[in-house]
């Protein structure tokens, strides 16, 4: 059980946020142009010092590119969150997603494989196929990722995400039922994200209990206007969140220790 926060870009952030008990870095290359960045590079390394784990997000996915950026960085997972098909044929639709990551398995053996499975906010999950999806994906993914999926009329999966072609960071819940399920039904550990932050990461973790939580801009610190600043962090909502979230995951334990006692 783990807390998880996006988007670190720095060393001297990475260690601050491990110092407030944060067990996973992420960090995110944003675009194919640019990504070889010598400051993520080191924060990668930071955190593996510091024995905690780094998540690598890029912004790309033609296959060498990833590759070359994989053996620069050498993160402990790699992190792919494109915008998935809702419609037609999605098995045939993801299949270049599924052979990237199948490659990625075989040449980068101890790099583990985390995949945004996107789920409706809450009232519009039959608009997405977030369990097919993620039965898909499970054969070569490490890790899911719940995150929310802004809907459009009609359904377009690319349509009015915060970044074109990706999922997240939009500040919104998805659909904890089907987040729930989701863990309920996979094989494989699933992180509950969108949306989350000190105010409901305790809610969240006690609807869906997930192996791990994670926080972008639930955490990101705010502007004058009350909006949340990219890869700025705000110290004490990260602090806040992590105390509630361990106290969420403590409760998990603890009620699943008694279950299970005759």
């Amino acid at each position: 059980m783990f807390v998880q926060i996006y988007e670190i870009q720095t060393p001297a952030e990475a260690l601050s946020m491990i110092d407030l008990g944060v067990d996973r870095i992420g960090s995110v290359l944003l675009s194919e142009a640019r990504w070889k960045v010598p400051a993520i590079r080191e924060t990668v390394a930071a955190v593996r010092a510091a024995n905690r784990s780094s998540s690598l997000i890029p912004l790309f996915s033609a296959p060498e590119t990833v590759f070359r950026a994989l053996d620069y960085y050498r993160p402990h997972i790699i992190h792919f969150c494109e915008a998935l098909p809702l419609s037609g044929d999605p098995a045939a639709e993801c299949e270049p997603f599924l052979h990237l990551q199948s490659d990625v398995r075989s040449r980068f053996p101890e790099v583990s494989i985390m995949r945004s499975i996107p789920i409706a906010q809450p009232g519009q999950a039959h608009r997405v196929p977030s369990l097919e999806l993620a039965r898909i994906f499970e054969p070569v993914s490490d890790y899911f990722l719940t995150d929310t999926l802004l809907m459009s009329e009609p359904a377009d999966a690319d349509a009015g995400q915060p970044v074109a072609g990706f999922v997240g960071i939009t500040g919104r819940i998805c659909d904890w039922d089907v987040a729930r399920e989701l863990v309920e039904t996979s094989r494989i550990p699933v992180v509950l994200a969108g949306g989350i932050g000190p105010g409901n990461v305790g809610e969240g973790i006690r609807r869906t209990r997930p192996a791990g939580v994670d926080s972008c801009t639930g955490t990101n610190a705010r502007d004058e206007c009350g909006q949340p600043v990219r890869f700025k962090k705000d110290p004490e909502r990260v602090r806040q969140m992590t105390l509630a979230a361990n106290a969420a995951f403590q409760e998990m334990r603890t009620n699943t220790a008694g279950a299970t006692t005759p």
